[in-house]
């Protein structure tokens, strides 16, 4: 009996015709820290840093969310200066809902960085209980982590700065954040987000300084990566000044910040992998200029980008899709990582329901692209502009369409790798090139 053939009515455009693409490098800042040890001891051996810590004083280090390079080594070289000193060092998860918001998937999430209790060498506590420190001027309640307030003497943040994903102001992600949000936990979260997004740059300031005046948090370290997400700085920065410092931080950040080539159109970007440890949206706005709660303001923003793709989540994310709502396409392997209760949790959290939105949801990579690009506007499926990246922490190597070439070229900081060659595809209709 002969088979019978099944159609779709997606089927009418598996024949948009498709441009050749080619290897790309950006060059992007790559200065980097050789020894995490030694820029740690270095820090340490600062009179008004090492002097903090008394002989005997319990210590409590934080843990954030994010796949910072190197975090691991970044805290165990503390803890080894902390315990140099005669203070009992700990560690605790610091990251507002992340980890579904309970203290096994928060104690989960940093044990897929190395940071567990035998690499440390010290005690690991996770708890999502707070204490309310306070109410400051126009009502605003002031959480911290219960275990940092009531069983340590000294608290350090550990934090990396770097521009926000949603939202602008004169500090953004770092030890001020770490300080008003990481450390007031899921309560602390939910009140900010409560307050919306844009209201941060003004909030996260007022709530971190009146927590460092009610708890002893003498300095944090401030870890800041390169072009190719690499340690770039390690800077214990006291508390006296700390938001100064900061801000001068963050625009060396935006500096070595690696995003894609400044060119004026793409018409499809796809990404190969999003998830938590890449950015707190999945795939950093900053570098591909779209948010996920529509908050920044791109429109002057370069490349414009007509259509996005997503392919899958990252092992690390634990299935956590936050900002897959980004996209315009995904693979359906991507939507069927998802776990609903981290990315549940995350986007009512951050008030932003739309970052779990499902996209368009194919297939293969072969229908996926084409249906970006018949879904774009004024472009012909043969000169289409398409920039593959494996994710946004990953832009050193680019795939490009031809018609690209001269643009890439002309920005002075891309060079071509590779000839150009025909954008194939598996039997499956997967990609059988590598980003």
């Amino acid at each position: 009996m002969a088979s019978v053939q099944t159609s779709s009515p997606l089927d009418v455009f598996s024949q948009t015709a498709l441009p050749r693409w080619a290897r790309f490098r950006q060059h992007l800042n790559d200065e980097e820290v050789d020894s995490i040890h030694e820029a740690i001891a270095r820090e340490f051996a600062k009179p008004d840093i090492g002097s903090a810590i008394e002989p005997g004083s319990r210590v409590v280090l934080t843990a954030g969310s994010r796949g910072i390079d190197r975090i691991a080594e970044v805290l165990k070289a503390a803890v080894e200066q902390v315990r140099a000193r005669g203070g009992e060092p700990f560690v605790i998860p610091a990251m507002g809902s992340h980890g579904g918001a309970t203290p096994e998937g928060q104690r989960a999430l940093i044990e897929h960085y190395g940071v567990t209790e035998q690499y440390l060498g010290c005690p690991i506590r996770a708890s999502m209980e707070t204490v309310l420190l306070g109410t400051i001027d126009g009502g605003v309640p002031v959480y911290f982590d219960r275990i940092a307030h009531e069983e340590a003497d000294v608290v350090i943040p550990i934090g990396r700065v770097k521009p926000h994903t949603d939202f602008r102001g004169p500090v953004e992600s770092g030890l001020a954040k770490m300080i008003a949000i990481g450390l007031g936990k899921q309560h602390g979260a939910s009140w900010f987000h409560s307050q919306g997004i844009g209201t941060f740059g003004e909030l996260v300031p007022r709530v971190a300084a009146y927590t460092l005046s009610q708890v002893s948090i003498p300095f944090g370290i401030a870890l800041v990566e390169n072009g190719l997400s690499k340690l770039s700085i390690v800077e214990a920065v006291p508390a006296a000044g700390m938001f100064k410092r900061e801000a001068e931080l963050l625009e060396i950040a935006k500096a070595k910040l690696a995003r894609l080539p400044r060119i004026e159109q793409v018409d499809v970007l796809i990404v190969d992998k999003i998830g938590k440890d890449i950015s707190g949206d999945g795939a950093d706005p900053n570098a591909i200029n779209r948010d996920v709660a529509g908050e920044i303001d791109f429109s002057e923003a370069l490349p414009k980008i007509q259509r996005y793709i997503v392919r899958e989540l990252t092992s690390d994310t634990d299935g956590n899709a936050t900002g897959i709502g980004m996209f315009d396409l995904a693979l359906r392997r991507a939507v069927d990582e998802m776990d609903p209760i981290p990315t549940y949790m995350n986007m009512i959290t951050a008030k932003s329901p739309s970052g779990a939105r499902i996209p368009i949801t194919v297939d293969t990579d072969r229908q996926a692209l084409q249906l970006a690009i018949a879904s774009a506007l004024r472009v012909e499926g043969g000169m289409a502009g398409i920039i593959r990246i494996e994710s946004t922490k990953s832009l050193e190597h680019i795939l490009a369409s031809e018609p690209l070439v001269e643009a890439l070229l002309a920005t002075g900081t891309v060079e071509q790798v590779s000839d150009f060659e025909p954008i194939a595809f598996d039997p499956d209709g997967m990609f059988a090139t590598a980003p």
